[in-house]
C-alpha cells in the first residue's frame, strides 16, 4: 500500500525546479538495492544521449535536434545501460538532467551560470569551494566490513564506520542529488598502465567539480567511453550538503567515507575538490598491493633523456609537484604512482599544483599550464582586469590548479615508462631548522625514514592548519595510507635492493634557525641540489656524519653556500641549535617505537641515536 501511494505522490509531483521544496523521489524512501531496481522509475522514453564536440552525455527530454549527431544504434545502447544504471541508484530520472562527459566549454558555461565561477584573464575558471579549503582528516571514515577489515591498518587515519551509517549517509547524498537541476558525471581512468588501471565514475552536483575531476582522471577515448561498461569504483558527491552529526560515528557535519566492499565514496559537507582526489588515491593504495602486488606511492616523478627515473616522495607543500617539472625532464606525474614489476606509471591525469605565490619565473611549466581547462581554487583575482593574484592568501594558503598533464609541455605521454628508478629522493619541510639541505641515506636509513615519514603541515593543505606543524606521516602518505606502512616499506625495501637505486634526504624547509626565526631553504639552492642528484655529482662527491641523526652530507657543492649544506654553521645560536637537534631526535624516537617491532636492528639504528 505504502508503495502505491508513493507511486501516486510520484505522478502527481511535478513541481517546478525553481521550488524551494524538492521533488519526491523514491530514493527518499526505497533503500538501495543492486538486485531490485528501484520501483516507480520509469525510465523516460525521450531521454536521449546527446553528443557535443563527439562527447556523449544524457539530457532527458531536451535538446531533440541533435539526434541526428549519432547512429541510432549506438544512442539506444548507450541511453538503456546509462539510464538503467541511474535508476538503479536511486537517481530521479524524471526530473534531474545528467551530463556525462561533458566537455570544459559546458562545464565552463554551468560553473559561471549556476555556481559564480569566473574566468581568469589567462583563461583559467577560478572556482571556490566555500568553508572548506582544504582536506578533512579528521572526517574520513573507512566502513569495517567482511572484505577488507582484515588488510586496513585500523586507528586514527583510518576509522571505523559501520556499513548502516553508509547506507544512510549514501542515500542521503542520492536524495540531495536528486534535488539539483544538472547532475554531472565523469567516468575516467586510474593509472595509465592498463594492466593494473581501474573504471572511476564521480557523481557530484557542481560543473566545477566535475572539471576538477575530468583534469585528474585519465580521459578515455570516444571509443573507450562508449564500452565503459560497469564502474569499478564510484564516488557520490554531494558536498553542498551537511551530514547528520547525529548520526552514529559522525563527528561533524561533514563525512568523507568509503567503502572497499561496495566500492564506493561518499562526500557530504565540504565542496574541497581534493577530497575527491585523494578518495581515488586511497582505493588505488589498498587495491595495488593487495589485488595486483605492485607499490603505490604518493610521488611526482620525471624521466630523464636516458630513461633514469627520480622518485619525489613527500606531503603537500614539501615541493613534489615543484621540484619535478623539470625543463630538461620529463614529468612522468606529480603526486600519485604506483612501482610496478615493469616500470612506473602515474595514477592520475592531471597535476594539482599549489598556487601561493606562484610566478612565472619560480614555476614557469606550472604558471603556464594555467589556461583554458584549468581549474583555479580559491584564488583571489582582480575584480577589473581578472588577473588572479597569487601572493594572496586571504582566502586560504592552500590555492590550487588542477590541470590536465598534457599542458605541461614536456610531460611524458602516456605517462608510464617501462624504466626502473634510479634515484629516490624523500623530501621533507623541516620546521626546527635542523635537518641538512641533502643527505645520503643507507638502505637502512631509507627504510626507517620512509617509515617516520618526518615533515610538517603547511598552511592550508589541512582545515585548520596556520602555520608549519611538524609531524610524522609514515611512507610519506599517511592521510591516505589503507594497509600497514610495514607493507609498504617491505616492498620499497625489495625492489631498491632489485635495482640498486640511490635514496636521499633532501629539506625544503628552514635553514639558519626555526619557523620564525630561520627562512626557508631558497628554492634555486634545492634546484641546483636536485640537478646533482640527477647529473651523478652528489654521487661522486665527498661526506662527511652529521650528528646525531647519522647523516651523511656533502663537504661542499658547487653553487650551494658551505654553510646552507651544514645547518649547524647557519645557526648564530649553537646552543639553540643543539637544543632543537635534541628536541627533533627525541621525536624520531617516540614516532617510530610503533614501527620497532615490525623491523629489524639494521633499521631501528639507522635513526637518530641520544643515548
Amino acid at each position: 500500500m505504502l508503495h502505491q501511494v508513493l507511486c501516486a505522490i510520484k505522478s502527481s509531483s511535478k513541481r517546478s525546479t525553481s521550488s524551494i521544496a524538492p521533488h519526491f523521489s523514491l530514493s527518499y524512501f526505497l533503500p538501495y538495492n543492486h538486485s531490485h531496481p528501484a520501483r516507480c522509475l520509469p525510465r523516460p522514453q525521450s531521454s536521449k544521449m546527446v553528443y557535443t564536440h563527439g562527447t556523449p552525455y544524457v539530457t532527458p527530454h531536451i535538446l531533440h535536434k541533435h539526434y541526428a549527431q549519432a547512429h541510432d544504434a549506438e544512442v539506444s545502447n548507450l541511453i538503456g545501460r546509462d539510464l538503467e544504471y541511474f535508476s538503479q541508484a536511486g537517481f530521479d530520472m524524471d526530473r534531474i538532467q545528467i551530463k556525462r562527459n561533458a566537455p570544459p566549454a559546458v562545464l565552463y558555461e554551468d560553473a559561471i551560470r549556476n555556481e559564480g565561477a569566473i574566468v581568469s584573464s589567462s583563461g583559467a575558471l577560478i572556482n571556490f569551494s566555500g568553508k572548506k579549503t582544504g582536506r578533512s582528516p579528521k572526517d574520513k571514515r573507512i566502513v569495517y566490513e567482511d572484505t577488507s577489515k582484515d588488510e586496513i591498518w585500523w586507528g586514527s587515519v583510518n576509522i571505523k564506520m559501520d556499513e548502516h551509517t553508509f547506507e544512510i549517509n549514501r542515500e542521503r547524498a542520492i536524495d540531495y542529488l536528486n534535488t539539483r537541476e544538472n547532475v554531472y558525471v565523469f567516468d575516467g581512468y586510474a593509472g595509465w598502465d592498463p594492466k593494473y588501471r581501474i573504471k572511476v565514475r564521480v557523481i557530484c552536483a557542481r560543473a566545477y567539480h566535475a572539471l576538477f575531476m575530468n583534469n585528474m582522471l585519465i580521459r578515455p577515448t570516444e571509443e573507450e567511453l562508449a564500452n565503459f561498461g560497469e564502474p569499478d569504483f564510484i564516488i557520490y558527491n554531494a558536498g553542498q550538503f551537511p551530514a547528520n552529526r547525529f548520526t552514529k560515528g559522525m563527528s561533524s557535519t561533514t563525512s568523507v567515507e568509503i567503502n572497499f566492499k561496495r566500492m564506493e565514496m561518499v562526500i557530504l559537507g565540504t565542496e574541497y575538490a581534493g577530497e575527491m582526489k585523494k578518495g581515488v588515491f586511497s582505493v588505488m593504495h589498498y587495491l595495488q598491493p593487495v589485488k595486483f602486488g605492485q607499490l603505490s606511492l604518493h610521488s611526482s616523478a620525471n624521466v630523464g633523456e636516458e630513461g633514469d627515473v627520480t622518485l619525489f616522495f613527500g606531503l603537500s607543500g614539501t615541493g613534489k609537484t615543484t621540484l619535478s617539472a623539470d625543463p630538461r625532464r620529463k614529468l612522468i606525474g606529480d603526486d600519485e604512482h604506483v612501482w610496478s614489476d615493469t616500470g612506473v606509471f602515474n595514477i592520475e591525469g592531471g597535476c594539482y599544483a599549489k598556487c601561493i605565490n606562484l610566478s612565472a619565473e619560480k614555476e614557469p611549466e606550472i604558471f603556464g599550464a594555467i589556461r583554458f581547462g584549468s581549474v583555479l581554487e580559491n584564488v583571489v583575482y582582480n575584480p577589473i582586469s581578472r588577473v588572479p593574484d597569487y601572493d594572496d592568501a586571504s582566502i586560504t594558503e592552500n590555492t590550487r590548479c588542477a590541470y590536465p598533464i598534457e599542458y605541461i609541455q614536456n610531460a611524458q605521454i602516456p605517462c608510464h615508462v617501462a624504466s626502473q628508478p634510479k634515484n629516490i629522493i624523500m623530501l621533507t619541510c623541516d620546521a626546527f631548522g635542523v635537518l641538512p639541505p641533502v643527505a645520503k641515506l643507507s638502505p637502512e636509513q631509507a627504510s626507517y625514514h620512509f617509515l617516520a615519514g618526518y615533515t610538517s603541515k603547511t598552511p592550508g593543505t589541512e582545515d585548520g592548519v596556520l602555520e608549519p606543524i611538524p609531524t610524522f606521516s609514515t611512507c610519506y602518505s599517511a592521510p591516505f595510507i589503507v594497509l600497514h606502512p610495514g607493507r609498504y616499506a617491505e616492498m620499497l625495501a625489495e625492489r631498491m635492493a632489485a635495482h640498486n637505486v640511490d635514496c636521499w634526504l633532501i629539506n625544503t624547509g628552514w635553514t639558519g634557525g626555526k619557523f620564525g626565526t630561520g627562512k626557508r631553504c631558497p628554492l634555486k639552492y634545492t634546484r641546483r641540489i636536485v640537478d646533482a642528484v640527477h647529473s651523478g655529482e652528489l654521487a661522486r662527491a665527498e661526506y662527511e656524519t652529521f650528528g646525531v641523526f647519522g647523516l651523511q652530507i656533502p663537504t661542499a657543492l658547487e653553487g650551494v653556500p658551505r654553510e646552507l649544506l651544514n645547518p649547524r654553521i647557519a645557526w648564530a645560536n649553537k646552543e639553540a641549535f643543539e637544543r632543537e637537534v635534541r628536541k627533533l631526535a627525541g621525536m624520531f624516537q617516540k614516532a617510530f617505537a610503533l614501527y620497532e617491532s615490525d623491523v629489524d636492528e639494521k633499521v631501528r639504528l639507522a635513526g637518530p641515536q641520544t643515548a
